[in-house]
């Protein structure tokens, strides 16, 4: 008999998600079932899986406040805009065509997937069970789609706000995360230490601001220089630029992409971070205290706000708070209370966590639908004119709402440089003026 198979649909969009995506298939395969991954922005059509990468990126890196206004207005909306729906809507047929026979179960790691899978499950059009894997500890609505069968949580503080978005079966299983962080003795410490170049003797803050180094970056390395609690050891990801101007700064020790940060964080002795993404699950299974500090909009703020609500990670909202929270997460009691508390998170997978959970259900087979699927008939995409990426920007807040609708637009086209636009007119009429086309 050919082993269950399941499949994976994330998006490249940072690395958290894909990283999620990775783990749960490694430890899925590893009890057993195929898995196939597939990526939700190679299915959006005409291109535009890359213009929604970069222009999430770009307006991250030039217009956070349009970011901070379009996750805000999302929040308050409780979804997203029309633009978003018509990007969703297109990708469904292509979702669908690469789910092979004899799928068990869907997962999605990214809340655009979520909707799109949940579209198809309501619809009728796929019987395999659909689950989300919250990646995120705060649970923004849009991660919580209308014909999602089951949402999973790594703790009860994302489990109750997926519940109060409306998610009806939320099960805490606890996080994933590469089996590779985990705690270490003062030995491999020292080892550690020694491979990357850094002082034995010194207490050692590792400040991340994921793949693209978004953020604050330099300003919080120099605080962390300056107030001499701990000496900054900086990852930049892919963001090279970031990387040089730290060095020119005086900033010791920096790094781009690296690819051993189990052993990065075996080095250090507390971790700073501005977005509450996979890196924090990771520094929570490697017994690392976590400090959220001078966070980016959006996600990093409510991530902020939800680890600090749990327990696991303090969130420092002063300069001048700094130093002292820094002494006591490396030297003091708070420090030992959070590396306790991150890793009794870990100890809820005992019982095998969300990829057994998955597996659970694939083997369960399809829950009976929450609601009655809805007619399908096949209707013609409504056309949109792509004149730059911001159709990501927009878009990629997790599938958020218009320009025109949460921010000034003009001001945002002028930060980003970038736009996107749905026009109606054409969409009514069967025509549009320039740009490409759906």
């Amino acid at each position: 008999m050919p082993p269950g198979r399941v499949a994976i649909v994330s998006a490249s969009v940072g690395a958290g998600h894909d990283g999620a995506a990775t783990e749960l298939e490694r430890r899925l395969v590893a009890d057993g079932l195929a898995v196939d991954r597939h990526d939700l922005l190679d299915l959006l059509p005409a291109g535009l899986g890359r213009a929604v990468r970069e222009g999430y990126h770009r307006m991250l890196v030039r217009a956070p406040w349009a970011y901070q206004r379009i996750y805000s207005s999302t929040e308050r909306a409780r979804g997203g805009g029309a633009a978003a729906r018509a990007l969703l809507r297109a990708a469904e047929d292509r979702v669908l065509a690469v789910l092979r026979p004899g799928t068990g179960a869907v997962v999605s790691t990214y809340p655009g997937a979520s909707r799109v899978l949940g579209n198809l499950r309501l619809a009728g059009r796929l019987t395999a069970p659909v689950l989300t894997y919250l990646t995120d500890f705060s649970v923004h609505p849009l991660w919580v789609a209308d014909g999602v069968d089951v949402h999973l949580a790594a703790h009860a503080v994302p489990a109750a706000q997926a519940r109060a978005a409306g998610a009806r079966d939320v099960r805490v299983c606890g996080p994933v995360a590469d089996p590779r962080f985990r705690p270490c003795e003062e030995r491999e410490r020292n080892r550690a230490r020694a491979r990357f170049g850094l002082p034995y003797d010194a207490p050692l803050a590792l400040l991340v601001a994921g793949s693209w180094g978004v953020g604050p970056v330099r300003q919080v390395a120099r605080e962390l220089r300056d107030c001499g609690a701990a000496v900054p050891v900086v990852v930049c990801g892919r963001n090279e630029a970031l990387a040089g101007q730290l060095r020119a700064d005086g900033i010791e020790h920096v790094y781009g992409w690296v690819s051993d940060m189990p052993g990065l964080m075996h080095a250090a002795d507390v971790l700073v971070q501005n977005a509450g993404g996979l890196t924090s699950l990771e520094a929570f299974g490697a017994g690392l205290p976590v400090a959220s500090y001078r966070c980016i909009p959006g996600h990093g703020l409510t991530n902020a706000a939800a680890l600090d609500e749990a327990g696991l990670g303090v969130w420092i909202r002063d300069l001048a708070d700094l130093k002292g929270v820094l002494c006591d997460l490396v030297h003091g009691p708070l420090g030992v209370r959070q590396r306790e508390a991150g890793l009794a998170l870990f100890a809820q997978s005992s019982n095998g966590g969300p990829a057994a959970e998955i597996a659970r259900v694939h083997r369960a087979g399809p829950p009976a639908l929450t609601s009655h699927p809805v007619a399908w008939r096949r209707t013609r995409p409504r056309r949109l004119v792509v004149t730059t990426a911001v159709a990501g920007a927009v878009w990629a807040c997790a599938v958020g709402t218009g320009v025109a609708t949460t921010c000034d637009g003009p001001a945002l086209l002028r930060a980003v440089g970038h736009g996107l636009v749905l026009d109606r007119h054409a969409s009514a009429h069967g025509h549009a003026a320039g740009g490409h086309h759906s």
